[in-house]
């Protein structure tokens, strides 16, 4: 009797507390039934089992017993050994196909899951995970800044997502640089970097990365390594360091999703419904930020440089440059336009060599040889743009901005009248009569046909 209620479930020991005040007359079945949830014949069938076999009768029979669903050990065994043997470094559901398919052997994955798991086959998704050790924070402000953008709904339904430039300091969390963008290109970077430079001077290195506008994803002998952003860092003696993953630039990647949920609710609070008011409202937002959250650096120093450069120098740091080859026309390609230089001496002695284009972010063009500006012209200045000409954006929410805005400046489709219209014809939705059909003779001897064999069987009848 002790051994059974050892081995019972609670349930059953509740059953049998039940039956047994039932049996001395302290409970009605009645009541039983409410208690055990059970109906009032149920409860009068588990008594008569608990009067004529105890309270033993009341335990499951098959407790104990193997389930009838139970997989035999030895098919086990054979299926990890085939496991083993040949798909030692297959998924359990790739197994369990092959499996089926080449030997015949069908295990539900789960089950087969479970077998590579114990056989130490297969590590679970909790065992598989990787954890990225920590990188410590540098130990001076100025002397590494990460930069990213987050292309976000900033002005929710207020206006179209946009691009966030965040520039914020390793050492110290602080935000450096806030910038309101419509997609991350060159130009843009530029501005907000100029920005940058002007209020705390030039770091040691920005930590950013892969995206098209730090680094060339395929270099080769016509395209080197680095970028237009690139080369602006390397002549103001700033270096740039492009991360592997974005766990290496957790700092910015961080304050990206701090700034989601706080600066969207700051903008809204504020009214502020597009990009110009929404960078004047950054200073602001920027120094409050910092005061909550900026922290203290390991060390004093600053390592931040003056700039030293006069201001028309740093434009021309601040722009797109590339070589030209000269025909013996001195006309060049840039951009899909065809610019021709000015007759002089200079130039004609330019035939047949590279001149350096510079683009401005205000778009205008100059062309240099030996840093002199060359006089030339534009001879194809207007030209289509295209969606693949705006920028290298790792995004399309700009791209296909600029789509839809392309193809509603497209006139509309002019319905062409036909010759008809013209002449004053109108439909009327009715067929014309128009002449008798060429099947009418064959229709007319038919039912002549039709009427004759009527006529024969009414005269028989």
């Amino acid at each position: 009797m002790a051994v059974g209620l050892v081995i019972m479930s609670e349930r059953e020991l509740n059953r049998i507390e039940v039956l047994s005040q039932v049996t001395q007359g302290r409970m009605t079945a009645v009541t039983a039934a409410n208690v055990l949830g059970l109906s009032r014949r149920q409860v009068h069938r588990l008594l008569k089992t608990f009067q004529s076999g105890g309270p033993a009768a009341i335990r499951h029979k098959a407790r104990g017993r193997n389930s009838n669903n139970r997989i035999d050990p030895a098919v086990r065994e054979f299926a990890i050994t085939l496991v083993r043997e040949n798909y030692s470094d297959f998924g359990p559901t790739f197994a369990a196909e092959k499996l089926a398919e080449d030997h015949d052997l069908k295990v539900s994955r789960e089950t087969l899951r479970k077998w590579m798991q114990d056989a130490g086959l297969w590590l679970s998704r909790k065992q598989r995970r990787t954890f990225h050790q920590p990188r410590s924070r540098r130990e001076c402000f100025g002397e590494l800044v990460q930069i990213d953008g987050s292309d976000h709904r900033w002005f929710e339904d207020r206006a179209s997502p946009c691009t966030l430039l965040v520039f914020i300091d390793d050492a110290t969390s602080m935000l450096m640089e806030l910038r309101f963008v419509q997609s991350e290109s060159t130009f843009s970077y530029f501005t907000a970097l100029e920005s940058y430079l002007l209020k705390h001077g030039r770091p040691v290195a920005f930590y950013s990365d892969k995206h098209s506008v730090f680094r060339v994803a395929k270099p080769n002998q016509h395209m080197t390594g680095m970028t237009q952003f690139g080369r602006a860092l390397a002549e103001l003696n700033v270096e740039i360091i492009c991360a592997n993953s974005s766990q290496a630039k957790g700092r910015v990647e961080r304050a990206n999703r701090t700034l989601q949920d706080r600066l969207v609710k700051e903008l809204r609070l504020a009214g502020i419904t597009n990009m110009d008011d929404g960078n004047e409202f950054l200073p602001g937002f920027t120094e409050r930020f910092n005061a909550k959250f900026a922290k203290a650096p390991a060390k004093s120093n600053d390592l931040h440089r003056a700039l030293n450069i006069e201001p028309d120098r740093l434009s021309e740091v601040f722009c797109l440059r590339d070589k030209r080859h000269v025909t013996k026309d001195l006309m060049l390609k840039y951009d899909r336009k065809r610019i021709k230089l000015e007759i002089n001496e200079l130039t004609r002695g330019l035939v047949g060599k590279y001149v350096d284009v510079y683009e401005y972010g205000c778009g205008r063009i100059q062309v240099r040889a030996n840093g002199v500006v060359l006089p030339h012209s534009i001879l194809n200045p207007e030209r289509k743009i295209t969606h693949a000409a705006i920028t290298e954006n790792k995004r399309l929410s700009a791209v296909l901005e600029h789509i839809k805005t392309e193809q509603d400046k497209a006139p509309p489709k002019v319905k062409v009248k036909p010759v008809s219209a013209k002449n004053g014809y109108a439909k009327t939705g009715r067929r014309p009569p128009g002449g008798p059909s060429k099947m009418e003779p064959y229709y007319a001897r038919k039912r002549a046909e039709r009427e004759a064999r009527a006529a024969s069987q009414s005269s028989d009848i």
